[in-house]
């Protein structure tokens, strides 16, 4: 990354060809290049400019890419935007600062994202563990896993756990979160592949 900020780079991006029917194939999607500015406009005064570390393939970006009466027409010419992990290059928010490492939502498939809607980003105070980390166990998919499983289901020790689409990013949680607290716990799955894997590698009872 440029250390002079304010200066232009070139940026890639992974931009949507074609909407998606079905699953989303390699030749649906392009990679293309821009520049951009390593500051935050004039005009944004309250965004941030992020240099994207790792970003997360989320099965819910399937709907997006399909075509709807509602979809966005934009994303055919945008790069596609999701959960992801980045660092601050420049900043025109009070609560980000040069420097630190966030996660969080809204933020594009490409090396350098503006975003316009910082509330979507929380910052990381912890980096002693990997920081792909919070775009699993530590992002949206453990936080989603751990309330449902702890503020919502709330299970005790011994009783039995069903967890549906049990493969998934946040099921597979549920269902190990489930076994560390003494639940009998039994998974569901879409292939006899991915049922193996949940008594394999995930511990799951049946």
């Amino acid at each position: 990354m440029a250390s002079d900020i304010g200066c232009e780079v070139s940026n890639k991006q992974v931009v949507l060809k074609n909407y998606v029917s079905g699953f989303p194939k390699e030749s649906d999607f392009e990679v293309t290049a821009t520049t951009i500015k390593l500051k935050v406009p004039e005009n944004s005064k309250n965004a941030v400019l992020l240099k994207t570390l790792y970003l997360s393939c989320d099965p819910y970006l399937r709907g997006r890419m399909r075509y709807t009466p509602v979809t966005d027409p934009d994303i055919l010419t945008s790069p596609i935007s999701g959960f992801a992990v980045a660092k601050v290059v420049d900043s025109g928010h009070p609560d980000f600062k040069k420097g630190d490492l966030v996660w969080g939502r809204r933020v594009g498939w490409e090396e350098y994202s503006l975003v316009t809607t910082p509330e979507c980003l929380f910052k990381i105070h912890h980096t002693d563990v990997p920081l792909s980390y919070y775009t699993g166990i530590l992002g949206m998919p453990g936080i989603t896993a751990y309330f449902g499983f702890y503020e919502i289901c709330s299970p005790k020790k011994g009783e039995r756990v069903y967890v549906s689409a049990a493969s998934g990013a946040v099921g597979q949680l549920v269902g190990q979160i489930a076994k560390l607290m003494g639940c009998y716990v039994a998974g569901s799955a879409g292939s006899k592949e991915k049922v193996e894997l949940l008594k394999s590698k995930f511990g799951f009872d049946i």
